[in-house]
């Protein structure tokens, strides 16, 4: 019986995650719909509630810090009234650059979760070494969690005629 409900227990973390993880993908593909930047999406959120979810605006801002994650830890922050997240968790449709993984890490997020890896932003254009900086800083606190199956690896296929 123990047994079950762990396997319960697991299997709601695990539709939970891919529930805001696809709110990130969306996000991804509204940010370049609308011309605001490139297929990136965040979301922060706190105790299942969305804080803020939030998309690339680095075109939109001309500002090449404007990344999805720097603009929910900014709103979310702005919102909640506070420097540090503690309570949050943040779902990114793909795994964070160093300066966003940076940001986290200094907001003291609890969890990231993530969809595509850095390889995948590749067929736009990006580098994949971004997401190689941080693996092993050995950051403490912070429980790091990669979605397989989320659709976040389509999103860079799917809109890269935009970036060429």
């Amino acid at each position: 019986m123990e047994h079950d409900a762990a396997a319960i227990s697991a299997n709601a973390v695990e539709d939970r995650d891919h529930k805001f993880l696809a709110i990130a993908v969306e996000e991804s593909y509204k940010g370049v719909e609308c011309g605001d930047g490139y297929p990136y999406g965040a979301v922060i959120v706190r105790n299942d509630e969305v804080i803020v979810s939030s998309h690339n605006m680095v075109l939109r801002n001309k500002d090449s810090s404007a990344h999805a994650e720097m603009i929910a830890i900014r709103e979310a922050s702005q919102k909640l009234d506070q420097i540090e997240l503690p309570e949050c968790e943040i779902y990114a449709s793909c795994e964070p650059c160093p300066m966003c993984f940076g940001a986290i890490h200094f907001s003291k997020i609890k969890r990231l979760v993530y969809g595509a890896k850095a390889e995948a932003a590749g067929s736009i254009g990006f580098s994949s070494f971004i997401g190689d900086a941080w693996k092993d800083a050995g950051f403490p606190k912070l429980e790091i969690k990669k979605i397989d199956d989320s659709g976040a690896e389509q999103v860079f296929e799917k809109t890269k005629d935009k970036f060429k």
